[in-house]
């Protein structure tokens, strides 16, 4: 039976509405790729399941703008500043990401808030009659990834006031993750792409590009961050060509460059032949200039489309956007001898380290620290770690509570192959402790760098920040 979107609360308003904990739980209960509970590596959930169960749900995809983002490198800062610039301009917005640092309603924000836990629970017990009616239908590849976006889709549906634009963060790829249920869509952003899940997305980063590229859509925009793989523009540019999309390449649309930084953050110039503008965003190394102007340049094609979107809304809206988790200082104050500061930064690609290196030295004046290391099972030690490396004086190896977490001690064997200097190396088996071991360790004005997985920077929020951690998750007002 086929629901439409306003007919669900209606239907299902009788319904035993679960708590938090029961919706977590429930949603857990299905195959999860990020916490590896099913068996082969690989996506567990293809665009057919999708589909057909959002059909099932009256397809509360259908009805609204919709900005699609993917890429390596950025989509999480990317989509939290285009998200802030459209608040900001007056037009109500859901934004869907992924992963999490701390709790899933983080991936679901309204207005860019997450949504309420009792919200969350109540969205999945609406739904979950229309879970298992699929499920006996025959669709057996329903996964914990699946329902969330649909959970995402069936809450955006129903807010009120009316969503007027949902931003979509990919999780895995683009031509055939989940989110790709769009036939039309306003924007399609691709970021800048880097080698990663090479045994799903392909061994180059052409191959990469083409998959994330399979998010342009016909008649759409496709927005293109800067890219330093050549064959990365080449297959984002035949894309789009296929489907007639248009093309901005931000690179040779824009003239970017860093006029001024701090600990504060940063200031850069945009220049076109239609102007320049100067904008400000708090979140530092060049990396998120690359963001930063991405965004501005996607909210620029949208008022080329007519929508009321200025270069003020632009500026107020990046000057706003805080990530956390992305060189985020948590403890700590730089120049002053009365402690180590601590810096998190969830770096797990070479790519990202190596933006997390030069960031460390042109903005704290890092010569040698300590880093505090975790990561994802999937992920290329050796490729992360030669970039920290030349700044490492100890190295704390460690996991998070993730199942899919690498053994720091295998980390550690990796570490101490690649290591060019004395640095001393010690293996923890959990982030609290691998952070208490850090600081006894430090000099007094030294900097702790925790980094690699965004579930080890999760923790170490909690740990330092404790009760503020969540708080800072939801855009600045």
């Amino acid at each position: 039976m086929r629901f439409q979107a306003h007919e669900i609360e209606d239907r299902l308003f009788a319904a035993n509405l679960m708590n938090f904990q029961e919706a977590i739980d429930y949603i857990q209960s299905f195959p999860d790729m990020e916490r590896a509970t099913f068996g082969a590596r690989g996506p567990t959930m293809g665009l057919p399941s999708m589909l057909s169960l959002l059909e099932r749900m009256g397809n509360p995809h259908i009805g609204r703008n919709t900005i699609h983002v993917a890429g390596s490198k950025g989509k999480g800062s990317t989509t939290a500043m285009i998200t802030r610039i459209l608040e900001e301009a007056g037009l109500k917005t859901s934004t869907f990401t992924s992963p999490h640092f701390h709790d899933y309603r983080e991936r679901i924000a309204i207005g860019g808030i997450p949504v309420s836990e009792e919200l969350f629970a109540k969205g999945v017990a609406q739904l979950k009659p229309i879970f298992e009616a699929e499920k006996a239908a025959g669709n057996g590849s329903l996964a914990t990834f699946g329902l969330l976006t649909a959970l995402f889709f069936h809450l955006t549906a129903n807010a009120q006031p009316k969503v007027e634009w949902q931003i979509v963060e990919v999780g895995l790829g683009g031509r055939y993750d989940v989110t790709n249920v769009f036939s039309s869509k306003e924007l399609a952003i691709i970021t800048p792409i880097s080698l990663e899940h090479v045994e799903v997305l392909g061994s180059t980063q052409t191959e990469i590009a083409a998959n994330k590229a399979g998010i342009i859509v016909p008649k759409c925009t496709a927005i293109m961050a800067l890219q330093k793989d050549s064959g990365a523009k080449t297959a984002i540019g035949r894309r789009c060509r296929e489907v007639q999309a248009n093309f901005v390449d931000v690179a040779k649309a824009y003239k970017t460059r860093i006029t001024n930084f701090d600990l504060n953050g940063q200031t850069f110039l945009m220049e076109s032949p239609n102007g320049s503008h100067e904008f400000f965003t708090p979140l530092l190394g060049s990396h998120q200039v690359t963001n930063a102007s991405t965004a501005a340049a996607a909210a620029f094609a949208l008022a080329e489309q007519g929508h009321p979107i200025t270069a003020e809304h632009i500026a107020k809206g990046l000057k706003k956007t805080i990530v956390p988790g992305r060189f985020e200082i948590l403890s700590g104050e730089p120049g002053k001898d009365d402690g180590p500061v601590i810096v998190a930064d969830s770096a797990h690609n070479h790519e990202s380290a190596q933006a997390l290196a030069l960031t460390l030295k042109s903005v704290l004046g890092v010569e040698s620290c300590i880093f505090v290391l975790g990561l994802s099972a999937d992920k290329n030690v050796s490729a992360v770690w030669k970039e920290l490396n030349p700044l490492c004086r100890l190295c704390v190896t460690t996991k998070s509570k993730n199942p899919r977490s690498f053994d720091p001690s295998e980390i550690a064997d990796v570490v101490s192959t690649l290591q060019s200097n004395e640095a001393k190396i010690i293996v923890s088996d959990s982030v609290t402790d691998g952070i208490d071991q850090a600081k006894k360790l430090a000099r007094n004005g030294e900097v702790i760098c925790i980094t690699g997985s965004i579930y080890v920077v999760g923790e170490a929020r909690e740990y330092l920040l404790k009760e503020k951690a969540k708080e800072s998750l939801q855009l600045q007002r």
